[in-house]
């Protein structure tokens, strides 16, 4: 009789602490203020490009895939520790030393399933790095210890940030792109390896000292953007931080003519200082 009636009542505690726990965990998810689709999915920025939503789709994919496998894996589990539980506390469970059919599906249904998210990345990463060169502007981005500069290539202007000992942080490298038009990126390092990384693109890559990177972008959405270094870079890494606005195409033509009446013309090969001023040679910020 003590046998019998202990069961029900740890079934019992069972019950109410997996009912808490999912409590506790849905509790959270609505305090957070989050939406199921960003607690589940850990969800990125809304993105401000056309290519970005490529990115967003492989990431809640990958999350929805991901979120399949634990849930049978977490039954399964459960399954197994309720049917085979031990029902006699005189005698142990039948042991098993393998199960052929068993081992075979935990062999081939994870090599599946890093084949099919091996074929998505691949798919999408070529799609994101293929250069179509029909872009309509081009920007050389310059990186360098510790700032951003950027040169737009096809108005024959550029600007930069306030390197460190010239300025400050509040002076962070401003890029301006107009809206809904395909942007090259070019990008270049003048001292160590740097990363140009815009979250609300859901994109970045490496700025390497004597390689040239391309991508190409279209941002759709007005607004301002924050971009930083994502490689740490050195002592200053924190400092290189810069600003996207993306801007309608009059507003950018402004900006252009603004940079033409501040004199910023040619091509800025880097933003570097020494002790003694100026790196010789290279146009004065």
């Amino acid at each position: 009789m003590g046998s019998t009636a202990y069961l029900p009542a740890a079934r019992s505690r069972r019950t109410r602490a997996l009912g808490f726990a999912m409590g506790a965990l849905i509790g959270a998810v609505v305090l957070s203020g989050c939406t199921a689709r960003e607690a589940f999915l850990f969800d990125l920025p809304e993105p401000a490009t056309e290519q970005g939503v490529i990115i967003e789709n492989l990431w809640q994919g990958s999350w929805i895939a991901a979120w399949g496998v634990g849930i049978v894996t977490w039954g399964l589990m459960l399954w197994a520790a309720v049917a085979y539980r031990r029902r006699n506390r005189q005698s142990i469970p039948a042991q098993t030393r393998y199960n052929l059919p068993i081992e075979i599906l935990y062999t081939v249904a994870p090599l599946i399933m890093i084949l099919g998210l091996f074929w998505f990345t691949a798919r999408d990463q070529s799609e994101l790095l293929t250069l179509k060169n029909d872009q309509q502007q081009t920007v050389k981005v310059v990186g360098y210890r510790w700032s951003w500069g950027f040169n737009y290539l096809d108005e024959g202007v550029y600007d930069t940030g306030m390197p460190v000992g010239q300025g400050t942080t509040n002076e962070p490298a401003t890029l301006v792109l107009p809206v809904g038009e395909k942007v090259r990126f070019e990008l270049n390092s003048v001292d160590v390896i740097h990363s140009f990384w815009v979250p609300a693109f859901l994109f970045k890559m490496d700025v390497i000292p004597g390689k040239t990177n391309v991508f190409e972008i279209t941002p759709n959405k007005v607004g301002t953007y924050a971009g930083k270094c994502a490689e740490l870079c050195g002592v200053d890494h924190a400092r290189m931080l810069f600003q996207v606005k993306v801007v309608e195409r009059a507003d950018f033509d402004a900006y252009v003519e603004s940079l033409k009446a501040r004199g910023q013309t040619g091509l800025l090969q880097t933003g570097r200082f020494t002790d003694e001023g100026q790196v010789p040679g290279e146009k004065r910020i």
